[in-house]
This record gives structure tokens, C-alpha cells and sequence, in this order.
């Protein structure tokens, strides 16, 4: 995104500031924020984040910082253990100064962070967790969530499902929390609109430990007419290859949570397959508004192509500088408030950060993959507002723990 549009969303999503930011001096330390993420243990994700969370930086303090500070991001690895990432979440806090968290990807991960702020009265924004219990069953006042969530895009599937005509489906996906939650989910919303729809059977892989024959061979024997994956990395790699292979997908509508981002499509070259409806990022044919802004901006910078990581990066920053501009301070108490019914102008359009259940309203998009020159890509796709896949605040109350 142009700086220039940056700064008009950001204003516009505050509604403080009566001057543009760029001729606000800095002035006084900088804002810290303490950024915890598995940097090497998920480099082709948590790369790009990372760079799409510098780009928002470098614009922002080009043009005054926030409250006339400049922004200063912590980065933190967690080596992808739970345990770490909190040990990590308390030195930030009490020994760097960071006044408040942000990252993770994966969802165990994300819950311990939460679960921790929770406790300390830390505010925390999950930018990529998908789980749906860290804002539902497991969340707390502190915790805000800036992904759509399993419940969204498994809704969002579930949809193109139904209207697919198959009437029995398999699954598969990683035995942890976003798993689980991702297949539940899209149980719920499928049964809700083909109610004779049937499962016949469930496979459920460690994380990044899939026996992919063996898995494909299971679910061959309950001849689906359909299968719904969750797998994704190095897992989605070895069961597309397996599943191309056996001839699982022959003949079967395969949707697939995850599968249309670059991170995840581009490994797998001339092996991408071919039909599945996904969840992704189609970045080469955004070329227009806010969203083409961002592309534009992000190969200036970089000279590469963002992924959805650099997107989701970049637009963990613009939710922090909207959050602490509306606060007008940094204290714990203002920014956490500060975050409820939170707007914030971003390359997918306006979201917000619902006060129902700390979740934003970013959607996402689906589509079709497809190869072209070799490699895949989404086509057909659509932008799926994430609104309309939420339950109501009345909901709500009955998913999220009383506080």
C-alpha cells in the first residue's frame, strides 16, 4: 500500500488525529512491542510475516510513528514450543519493556501465549493462530485475534461443499487444536446446509509427522465422495504427492483449507493440484485498490512477491499503530480497550476487531487451484467478507468463558 493510503486508512480507522502523520515529529523512546514467532521452525511462513511487519514500520516512522513515537517491533524466535514462547512473553514484558505481545502461527502455540497474557493482564494480538477456541473457549479480555478463524473459512468451504452435490466426505488433518477445530467446524457448517451429508471416515496425523501412504491408503478404502484437508507444509507436500500417485483424487472434489497460499502452493511446483476449491492468497491478480497497493509496495521493497504471511505481517502492524492511536497511550488498560470495535483500513478492505469476542472481521479468499507455467495458482477466486461468517454477540456469550 502507498504510504500516503497507509496513512489516510490509519487516520480514518482512529478517528483521532486532525493532522497527517507525517508532519507529526518524533519525539521521546520508542514504542516497544514484543513479536513472538517460530522463525526457523516455519521460515517459509514467518519470513515473509516478518518482512511485511517491516514494511509497515518503515512507513509508519518514516511519517511521524505512533503518538509521536517511533514504533520498535522485538523479534522473538520460540523454536515452535509453547513453553518457550511464554518464557519468552514474560522477559519481553518485564525486561524489554514491550507493551504489548504480538505473533505466533501456530495455534498450541498462540493458546499458551494467550492463556498467559490472560493471567498477566498482558494484551496480546494472535496474528495468525487459526484455533477457534482462542477466542471462544479459551479466550479472555486480553487476547485479540487478527486471522479469520478455522470457523470462518471451514464455513467459507463448506459452502462451495454443498454446492458441490457430494453427500459423503473424508477428512484429514493435524491431530492439535486448529485441527480439531477446523474439521469441527466444518462439520457444523456443512451438516447445517446438506443435512443427510455423512462422514465416513477421519484421519487425524501428528503435525509435520504424516505417513502419507499410509494415510492416503486409509482414506481410499472409505471411498469418500469427497475429502476436506487441513493439512498444510511440509504434511500437504507428501500428501498431495502420495494422494496424486494412488489416484486418491480421481474422480473426488478435494477443499482444502490453507492450500491456496503461496507459502504452501508454490513448494509444490508442477505437483500442485489441479480443481481443489481453497482458501489462499491470489496476490498476481491483485492489481487494484488497497489491495494492489500493498503488492506494488511490497515488490518495491523486497523485489519479490508477497505471500499471505507478508499481507497478515503487514496488517498486524496497522492493527498495533490503529490500536495505540485510538488509546492515545501505552498503557495496558487504553490499548486493550482500545482494541474493542477497533476499525482498521487494511489491503482487504475495512475490518474490525469485534468487542464480542476480541475476533476481527478480515475474510478471506476462495478459489480454485489451477497450474500455470508449471506451477500453482488460485483462479476463479472470490474475496469472502469474514463478517458473514461469524456467529452474533448473543452467540457468542454462550462460547466465550464468563469473565
Amino acid at each position: 500500500m502507498k504510504r500516503s493510503t497507509f496513512l489516510k486508512g490509519l487516520v480514518a480507522s482512529t478517528a483521532l488525529a486532525l493532522t497527517p502523520l507525517a508532519v507529526v515529529a518524533q519525539s521521546g523512546d520508542p514504542i516497544i512491542i514484543g513479536e513472538i514467532n517460530h522463525y526457523k521452525r516455519m521460515a517459509a511462513f514467518a519470513g515473509p510475516y516478518k518482512q511485511g511487519m517491516e514494511l509497515a514500520i518503515e512507513q509508519i516512522n518514516a511519517d511521524g510513528g505512533v503518538l509521536g513515537r517511533p514504533l520498535e517491533f522485538i523479534f522473538r524466535d520460540d523454536q515452535g514450543e509453547p513453553g518457550e514462547a511464554v518464557k519468552i512473553a514474560e522477559e519481553l514484558m518485564t525486561r524489554e519493556g514491550a507493551v504489548m505481545l504480538t505473533g505466533s502461527i501456530l495455534s498450541n502455540v498462540g493458546l499458551a501465549i494467550s492463556s498467559f497474557a490472560g493471567e498477566k493482564g498482558y494484551v496480546y494480538l494472535a496474528s495468525e493462530p487459526l484455533a477457534d477456541g482462542l477466542v471462544w473457549a479459551a479466550g479472555n479480555k486480553y487476547t485479540f485475534r487478527l486471522r479469520s478463524s478455522t470457523h470462518m473459512q471451514a464455513g467459507m468451504l463448506a459452502e462451495a461443499a454443498a454446492a458441490s452435490g457430494a453427500k459423503s466426505f473424508a477428512t484429514i488433518a493435524p491431530n492439535y487444536s486448529y485441527g480439531h477445530d477446523a474439521v469441527a467446524a466444518f462439520k457444523t457448517a456443512l451438516t447445517a446446509l446438506v443435512p443427510d451429508a455423512t462422514f465416513v471416515a477421519e484421519q487425524w496425523p501428528g503435525v509435520f509427522k504424516i505417513d502419507a501412504g499410509a494415510e492416503v491408503q486409509a482414506l481410499e478404502r472409505a471411498k469418500p465422495d469427497a475429502i476436506y484437508n487441513v493439512t498444510f507444509g511440509t504434511d500437504l507436500a507428501k500428501f498431495v504427492r502420495e494422494g496424486g500417485d494412488r489416484g486418491l483424487f480421481d474422480g473426488r472434489t478435494v477443499f482444502s483449507l490453507l492450500s491456496g497460499e503461496p507459502e504452501y502452493l508454490e513448494p509444490l511446483g508442477d505437483e500442485a493440484p489441479e480443481g481443489w476449491t481453497v482458501t489462499g492468497y491470489p496476490w498476481y491478480d491483485l492489481n487494484d485498490g488497497p489491495g494492489g497497493a500493498f503488492v506494488t509496495d511490497y515488490q518495491t521493497r523486497y523485489d519479490t512477491a508477497p505471500r499471505l504471511g507478508s499481507m497478515v505481517g503487514y496488517m498486524t502492524v496497522q492493527s498495533i499503530a490503529a490500536a495505540i492511536a485510538r488509546a492515545g497511550s501505552t498503557e495496558t488498560e487504553a490499548i486493550r480497550a482500545a482494541f474493542e470495535d477497533l476499525p482498521v483500513s487494511t489491503p482487504v478492505g475495512d475490518i474490525v476487531f469485534r468487542a464480542a469476542d476480541n475476533q476481527s472481521t478480515m475474510g478471506a479468499y476462495v478459489g480454485t487451484t489451477a497450474l500455470k507455467d508449471g506451477a500453482g495458482i488460485m483462479v476463479d477466486w472470490e474475496y469472502k467478507a469474514g463478517a458473514d461468517y461469524l456467529p452474533s454477540a448473543e452467540e457468542v456469550k454462550a462460547l466465550r468463558p464468563a469473565e
